[in-house]
């Protein structure tokens, strides 16, 4: 795409968001890359500098093998997020919501920048849960995150409950767990219940959240992928965004307002 065509498809997009009164957004890790915190499967992702990582993410891996948790509980405390500021894309997330335009903001992400930046947590939908609260797989307890991440820092290796002594993890879904159905549920009525769906900084790879984006087509809406990296829906989009998202967010909304 020439710098001409891609001003042109910027332009449309606009427009389109300009016109539009639902909006439904959909990100991934992408939005989160230019505040610091490092995706899994991107050049430099935790996955492609190390492979093995990825058994960290893996329910049954993590209920087994205490080391397993060991090194989760370790990466947890150390993690980039804790440190991230949410940047100018999640910025003009929260224009769009205030001016009325936004529908859901459905996130992959597990950082909460969105609700830093300041989008309605009511409006905010975690299809992979939150890293700031633990939960504890037996009797269910959630407990703040940074309460866990002090007994870690204190000496505790792996932290039970201290209410049932249970396993305990972040409350995010990890491979081999099931998206809460409640959660899945309202990112398809918002998925299904717009006008326009962008699908932002995210691979599209990973389902059932891909999925949200044949909901929204099927139901009638305009499909804007915005992502640093080609994905399987580029060719169904009704346009597609290469610039980084905290460049292109904040330029298509302050054009569309």
């Amino acid at each position: 795409m020439t710098a001409d065509q891609a001003e042109q498809a910027e332009q449309q997009v606009a427009s389109w968001l300009r016109a539009a009164d639902r909006v439904t957004v959909l990100t991934g890790a992408g939005i989160s890359t230019e505040s610091g915190i490092p995706d899994f499967r991107g050049p430099q992702g935790l996955w492609t500098k190390d492979p093995a990582a990825a058994a960290l993410f893996t329910f049954q891996n993590y209920l087994a093998d205490p080391e397993v948790r060991v090194r989760s509980w370790r990466a947890r405390r150390d993690s980039p997020a804790w440190q991230a500021e949410p940047n100018a894309g999640h910025r003009a997330l929260v224009d769009l919501e205030r001016a009325g335009k936004l529908r859901a903001l459905i996130t992959q992400n597990i950082d909460e920048l969105h609700q830093l930046a300041g989008s309605d947590p009511g409006l905010v939908i975690e299809l992979h849960g939150t890293m700031r609260w633990a939960t504890c797989l037996e009797c269910g307890l959630r407990t703040p995150m940074p309460e866990v991440l002090t007994r870690v820092a204190a000496g505790e290796t792996d932290p039970p409950c201290l209410r049932c002594g249970g396993i305990q993890k972040s409350a995010t879904i990890s491979f081999g767990q099931s998206l809460d159905a409640e959660v899945l549920a309202a990112a398809t009525r918002a998925a299904r219940d717009c006008a326009l769906f962008l699908a932002v900084g995210t691979s599209l790879q990973v389902y059932p959240a891909a999925g949200l984006c044949d909901h929204a087509v099927a139901s009638g809406a305009r499909l804007v992928v915005i992502n640093a990296e080609p994905t399987p829906y580029d060719e169904v989009s009704d346009a597609v965004l290469r610039a980084p998202l905290g460049v292109v967010l904040p330029r298509l909304v302050s054009a569309a307002l």
